[in-house]
C-alpha cells in the first residue's frame, strides 16, 4: 500500500469489474436506501439493506458528496460525510463496489482527497470507484472560499494533483492548491490504478473529459438523445490514442409499482412503472451503449426493501452475465 502498483490497469480493480463490462449493463443504487420526503432521509436499517443490495447481486453501492445543507436543493443524500460513511458501508459489505457520485473536487484540497480515496480503497480490497465534479450548489462555494466562476479550472487543477498523488511515489506537483516537490509523498496509494468517472461536464468540454477520465457520468434523458450523446462520447473516445474501454454511466429515479405491468409515468428524472417496464428500459439503454444505472429510491411510494428485493429477482437476471 506504500508503493504505486505500476503494473495495474483500470479494468483490473475490483470495483470496476464490478461495475462495468463492455457492451453490457450492470444496476446499482444510490443511499439513502430509502424514499424520503423533503430533503432529509430517515438514515434507518441502511447496514442490513447494504446487505442485501450486495447479496441480490447489484453491482453497486453509490455514495453523495453533500458537505452543507441546503432546504432549496432539496436532498441532503446520505446526510453523513462521504468518507466516513463509505469506509462505514465497506467494513459491513465484502464484494459490491462503492461508487461515489460525486466528490467535489474543488471545495476540498487534493491531497487531502488522494489520501482519503487510497484509504478506501486498500480498506475495501479495490472496491472504490471514483465519481467526481465541479460542484452545482452555489451556498457551497463561499462557505469554502472557492470563487464559484473557477470552479471549472479548479476541478482541472485538483483532478490532475489528486492522480499524481495516486499514482506516483513522492509526486512533484506543480499546482494552485498545493506545492510537492518529491520531498514527500502521499501514503497509502490506492490497490491498483483508481478509476477516475468524470460526472456530467463539471465544466469541461467533452474531449477532455474523455482524454482524462476512465469513464463518465451523466443524466437520464429519452433514449433517442441519450444515444445521441452516447454517440459523441464514442467519438471523442476514438481520437484518443490508446483502446481502453471507458464506460458510459447514468442515474435514473424509479418508483417501482406493485404492479409489474403498469406503464411508465414521467417523475423528475425517472418514472413511475412495474418491474416489466423498468426491465425494458434497461434493455433499451444496454443497446445503446449505456453501462451502468444507478438507481434512485427517494421519489418511491413503496418501503425501499420491497423495491431493492422486487428488482434484484426479477430485473437482474435478465443482466445476470453482465459482471
Amino acid at each position: 500500500m506504500l508503493e504505486v502498483n505500476s503494473s495495474a490497469n483500470i479494468e483490473s480493480g475490483n470495483g470496476f469489474k464490478r461495475m462495468f463490462v463492455e457492451d453490457k449493463l450492470s444496476l446499482g443504487i444510490f443511499f439513502p436506501l430509502e424514499s424520503y420526503e423533503r430533503d432529509i432521509p430517515a438514515m434507518q436499517d441502511q447496514e442490513r439493506l447494504a446487505k442485501l443490495t450486495e447479496a441480490l447481486g447489484y453491482a453497486a453501492l453509490w455514495f453523495r458528496d453533500v458537505p452543507l445543507r441546503d432546504p432549496s436543493f432539496g436532498d441532503v443524500g446520505q446526510i453523513f460525510d462521504v468518507w466516513v460513511y463509505l469506509s462505514w458501508i465497506a467494513a459491513q459489505t465484502k464484494d459490491i463496489a462503492l461508487a461515489t457520485g460525486s466528490v467535489i473536487l474543488p471545495i476540498r484540497h487534493p491531497l487531502h482527497t488522494a489520501k482519503a480515496a487510497a484509504s478506501i480503497d486498500q480498506l475495501s480490497n479495490g472496491r472504490l470507484v471514483l465519481g467526481v465534479a465541479s460542484g452545482d450548489r452555489p451556498v457551497e462555494f463561499p462557505a469554502f472560499n472557492v470563487d464559484i466562476e473557477t470552479r471549472g479550472e479548479q476541478f482541472r487543477d485538483h483532478f490532475d494533483a489528486i492522480k499524481q498523488a495516486l499514482e506516483e511515489s513522492f509526486p512533484h506537483i506543480q499546482s494552485q492548491s498545493s506545492i510537492l516537490k518529491g520531498m514527500a509523498d502521499t501514503i497509502p496509494k490506492a490497490v491498483g490504478k483508481l478509476p477516475f468517472l468524470v460526472t456530467g461536464n463539471s465544466q469541461q468540454n467533452l474531449g477532455w473529459i474523455a482524454a482524462n477520465a476512465d469513464g463518465w457520468i451523466t443524466y437520464p434523458r429519452p433514449i433517442d438523445s441519450q444515444a445521441k450523446i452516447i454517440q459523441q462520447w464514442r467519438e471523442e473516445l476514438k481520437k484518443n490514442a490508446d483502446e481502453q474501454f471507458k464506460p458510459f454511466a447514468q442515474s435514473f429515479y424509479i418508483d417501482l409499482s406493485d404492479d409489474p405491468d403498469e406503464a411508465p409515468t414521467p417523475i423528475h428524472l425517472g418514472f413511475r412503472g412495474g418491474a416489466k417496464v423498468l426491465t425494458e428500459f434497461l434493455e433499451q439503454c444496454q443497446l445503446i451503449g449505456v453501462n451502468h444505472v444507478a438507481l434512485n429510491l427517494k421519489i418511491g411510494k413503496r418501503p425501499a426493501e420491497e423495491v431493492i428485493a422486487e428488482i434484484g429477482e426479477t430485473v437482474l437476471p435478465n443482466f445476470k452475465n453482465n459482471n
